[in-house]
Formats: C-alpha cells, sequence, structure tokens
C-alpha cells in the first residue's frame, strides 16, 4: 500500500507543455501554445518539414505526441501507404506511424506522465522529439514515393524502407 508521500510523487505532474516549451527554446524553434493543454510546432529535417503537436491529457496524465509530415498520400496510393506503415510500424519500438483523414502520414507517440516532475521530464520528451524526427527522416523517402501520382514500382518503395548504412 502506498503512503501519502508515495501518492503525492505520482500525482505531482505538472503540465509536462512547460517542458516541451524548454525542448522548443533549446533548439530556437518558433512554437505556438494553443492553449493551456496544446501546443504545435513547425519543424525542419533534411528532407521535410514537419507539423510536431502536443497535446495533455491531465485527467489520466498522459502527453499525445504527433510529428505530422508535409505529404500528403494519392488515393492512389493508400493501400501501399497502409501496407507500408504496417511493415514500418512492426519494427519500431516507440510510437507508430499513422494516417489522418487527409492521408497525411504521421509519427503518434503517447506517453504517461505521472511520476515525472520539470526536472525528469524535460530530457524524456527531448528524447521522444528526437526519435520523432529521426523516424520521420528515416521513411521520409517512402511516403515521398508514396505522395506521387505517377505510378512507382515495388522496387522503389522497397529500396525506400531499406536500413541504409553511412552517407552517399
Amino acid at each position: 500500500m502506498l503512503n501519502q508521500e508515495e501518492i503525492d510523487l505520482f500525482m505531482d505532474v505538472s503540465n509536462p507543455l512547460d517542458c516541451v516549451e524548454e525542448v522548443m527554446a533549446i533548439h530556437d524553434w518558433a512554437f505556438e501554445r494553443l492553449n493551456e493543454d496544446e501546443l504545435t510546432v513547425e519543424v525542419s529535417g533534411k528532407f521535410g518539414h514537419y507539423t510536431m503537436n502536443f497535446l495533455w491529457q491531465d485527467g489520466v496524465s498522459a502527453l499525445q505526441f504527433s510529428s505530422q509530415m508535409d505529404l500528403t498520400i494519392h488515393t492512389s496510393k493508400i493501400d501501399d501507404a497502409k501496407k507500408a506503415m504496417s511493415d514500418i510500424n512492426a519494427n519500431l519500438w516507440l510510437g507508430h506511424f499513422d494516417m489522418d483523414s487527409s492521408n497525411r502520414p504521421s509519427f503518434r507517440h503517447t506517453s504517461l506522465m505521472r511520476g515525472m516532475t520539470e526536472g525528469s521530464g524535460a530530457p524524456y520528451l527531448e528524447d521522444m522529439i528526437q526519435i520523432a524526427l529521426a523516424e520521420c527522416e528515416r521513411y521520409y523517402m517512402a511516403f515521398d514515393l508514396l505522395s506521387k501520382t505517377t505510378s512507382q514500382g515495388n522496387n522503389d518503395l522497397t529500396l525506400a524502407l531499406m536500413d541504409v548504412s553511412g552517407i552517399a
């Protein structure tokens, strides 16, 4: 049975969006705090631009995070995109790729933040953001191929989904 001090520790979750703001400041990224529970930021990667959204659910102490790509999957490629996402997601340890109603791929992850404090939350959130950026960049070319209206061969998509070593 937990004592009151242990209960207080688990309930001591300040709004993690305050920590997200700290991470944004470290990277000098301009962000918009839409309200107390929602923050958005535009980030440029090597291959694409990403809209990151953070949504705090205080009732369950959960932070929902998504990094939406600047691509729209062509309607003729929806089935191929779903198959590619399924294959990609099977190998991810953290988060998953999803597609919204406007056919834009995004990397999503929800974290339970109970027990996190401002001091422990910032490094965790920094890691979460860096992992999302890395995964978006890693699979950007595959989703870029699927956003084209012209038919691509399966070989192109297979190559885009391969893990590579080094830089060409």
